[in-house]
């Protein structure tokens, strides 16, 4: 997978070469690109904002240069073998509050596309003509981490290329770990324990002492639809409708 991420602050995504996703680009599962949006303006002050139309409170981020980074994010892909023999347009993904919100199964799609370009807003967002001029070359994503307000899309880029990346095979050591995570089946994660089997005055429940791989499944369905139920009332409802 091929991912571009264009920001005024490239090097927020630098976290991107820690840990297991640093490991994968090393493996060549994943490859990164970081651009300087304001590599794309050409005035003295390299400006990326002006004041919004019919005015208001704070600033908003021109077309132009996103346009001119996204031509060029294009053109990159066409002499990029890995990608430009793929037919399909590249996702662009643009994280805003005002969109769908992104979850286990939208990572899960997203893990199978060939190249994600994301564009994370700042101030008061986009000039919303980027977006209509972006449709017509890209797939274009507007994806919501949660019902809340950040300073800037960067941080939002970051959690949405963890959790979709770390769905390509390989990534991670343990492919077998996934299948049972929280999302991974609509039900929250059981409790996890690990030895000693006292640890101060706490211990772990004697079912996963047992040995009978039955009653740990069966002890670990019922602890993941009893935590379900009592944070996640909407989750269990969606759960047992399906």
């Amino acid at each position: 997978m091929k991912i571009d991420l264009i920001s005024i602050l490239p090097e927020f995504f630098d976290v991107l070469d820690l840990s297991l996703i640093g490991r994968a680009q090393q493996d060549g599962l994943l490859s990164i690109h970081r651009h300087n949006l304001r590599d794309f303006t050409y005035d003295k002050h390299r400006s990326v904002d002006s004041p919004p139309a019919g005015g208001g409170a704070g600033m908003v981020m021109k077309p132009e240069p996103w346009a001119l980074a996204m031509e060029d994010v294009l053109k990159r892909g066409e002499s990029d073998a890995s990608v430009g023999a793929i037919s399909e347009k590249p996702v662009l993904i643009i994280p805003t509050p005002s969109g769908e919100l992104f979850t286990q199964d939208r990572a899960q799609e997203l893990s199978h596309k060939p190249h994600l370009v994301f564009a994370p807003g700042r101030f008061e967002g986009i000039d919303e003509r980027f977006t209509r001029w972006a449709a017509e070359r890209f797939d274009v994503r507007r994806l919501s981490i949660g019902d809340y307000v950040l300073n800037g899309g960067e941080s939002a880029v970051v959690v949405m290329v963890e959790a979709i990346t770390r769905l390509i095979p390989g990534v991670i050591g343990n492919d077998a770990s996934l299948e049972e995570e929280s999302h991974s089946d609509g039900l929250l994660e059981y409790p996890v324990y690990t030895k000693p089997a006292q640890w101060r005055d706490h211990h772990i429940p004697e079912v996963l002492l047992c040995g009978n791989h039955a009653k740990i499944a069966a002890w670990r369905q019922t602890q993941a639809e009893e935590r379900t139920q009592q944070v996640r009332p909407d989750l269990w409802q969606r759960y047992q409708s399906s």
